[in-house]
């Protein structure tokens, strides 16, 4: 039986908790490429990055900083590289008013596995929408499901295509849930 795949998502609706900003490089400035942590890919790691909080409130294992990258605390983190090593990219960040170690958490791997036929709606984008570059790619997701046996041995992924989605197995979230990991949130994406 294929594996089960979820939807890693920040809890948002979680009351009085904090939100993180922008990554930030050694001199304050915004990074200038941050989509590069939701590529799919390793990225270069020997940069310091800082996230400011940008509105105070409970610190989470679990949130997303601008342009939804995934930055865990060190609980959070020992799971990922415990149960998914191949899988994921730590990269250490230090976040204001906090003594704890933080990491963006990279996917590193990249999958065509969206089965669109059991998705809720799939659009490409298409030469009449004037981005040449992007035509024939996803336009929009919505009620996203997977092909699970596409999947491999992954335990931790990015959809080809659809590199918002942060996609889970089932072993991942159980570990997760059981720490008490705080700031998460699961959809069910298995077709």
């Amino acid at each position: 039986m294929p594996k089960r795949f979820f939807k890693l998502s920040d809890d948002v609706y979680r009351s009085g908790r904090w939100e993180l900003g922008h990554p930030l490089d050694h001199e304050g400035r915004k990074l200038e490429d941050p989509w590069r942590f939701r590529l799919g890919q390793r990225t270069h790691e020997d940069e310091y990055v800082r996230i400011p909080i940008k509105l105070s409130g409970e610190p989470l294992d679990y949130s997303h900083a601008a342009f939804s990258i995934p930055v865990v605390h060190a609980r959070a983190a020992s799971i990922f590289t415990g149960k998914a090593p191949d899988d994921v990219q730590l990269i250490p960040v230090e976040i204001d008013s906090q003594s704890a170690p933080h990491f963006i958490l990279n996917a590193t791997r990249l999958v065509k596995c969206i089965d669109d036929a059991a998705c809720e709606e799939v659009r490409y984008w298409t030469p009449e929408d004037g981005m040449p570059e992007k035509t024939g790619t996803y336009a929009s997701v919505s009620g996203m499901r997977i092909a699970p046996e596409t999947v491999g041995d992954a335990e931790v992924l990015r959809p080809w295509g659809w590199t918002v989605a942060l996609l889970v197995s089932e072993e991942i979230k159980d570990a997760l849930e059981r720490a008490g990991i705080t700031g998460t949130r699961f959809t069910d994406v298995t077709g």
